[in-house]
């Protein structure tokens, strides 16, 4: 199983993910949401902050909006792990804007290396700030494959021109490249498998469609 996801939490509004040997990549974009599983574990995770959470069969994993007034948001990847059994577990930290400024930053992979998270699945995840204009390429091998996903901002791949909310699946290639045309922000998730599908947070505002391009989220609500 993978899914990307992206939401906007209503203030005081909760997502519940019943998890099958799953493990979450959540980060917060903007806002604020404490957790709780059935095991008591309990936490926040405040903005610019990506948590893994590792569950094991019939464990429940809740998130809601800490704030009573602000709106959250939250993008997820949902990934199975490689070997069943795991313990569950979740580790969190906060990668600062410096860190992610002018490159992918490594923020998940299955070694923890570069003082990423450590997940349990052949995958990575990186996270980039971009200038205007800046050109970025990421190296691939052809048996892997990359979601991209426009965080903020705009950027061309090729001749597609693709904006605020919308992902792109790619596959067989021997690079992701992009320019950037206004200063953008972008989550990358890298695969030893098919890009995976979007999709919109449950009890969130978003939206979601099968294959393809994710449509904008929409940044104002009535």
């Amino acid at each position: 199983m993978e899914l990307f996801e992206e939401g906007r939490v209503r203030p005081n509004a909760s997502v519940q993910k019943p998890l099958q040997q799953a493990e979450i990549i959540t980060y917060v974009r903007d806002g604020t949401l404490s957790y709780e599983d059935s095991l008591g574990r309990r936490g926040v995770i405040g903005t610019g902050e990506f948590q893994r959470m590792t569950a094991g069969p019939d464990i429940r994993y809740s998130q809601m909006n800490a704030s009573p007034v602000e709106w959250a948001h939250v993008f997820q990847v949902v990934l199975r792990p490689a070997a069943a059994g795991l313990s569950p577990g979740h580790e969190q930290k906060h990668f600062g804007a410096a860190e992610r400024r002018g490159r992918l930053r490594l923020v998940v992979s299955p070694d923890a290396g570069h003082g990423s998270l450590r997940c349990h699945q052949d995958a990575r995840v990186y996270s980039g700030l971009f200038a205007r204009g800046q050109h970025v390429v990421h190296e691939l091998s052809p048996e892997r494959s990359v979601w991209l996903h426009i965080v903020d901002g705009q950027a061309s791949i090729g001749e597609v021109v693709v904006s605020t909310g919308d992902g792109v699946g790619i596959l067989g290639e021997h690079a992701c490249s992009f320019t950037t045309r206004t200063q953008t922000e972008v989550l990358l998730v890298e695969l030893a498998a098919q890009p995976m599908r979007p999709a919109a947070l449950s009890g969130c505002e978003g939206r979601g469609v099968p294959t393809g391009t994710l449509p904008a989220v929409p940044r104002s609500h009535a």
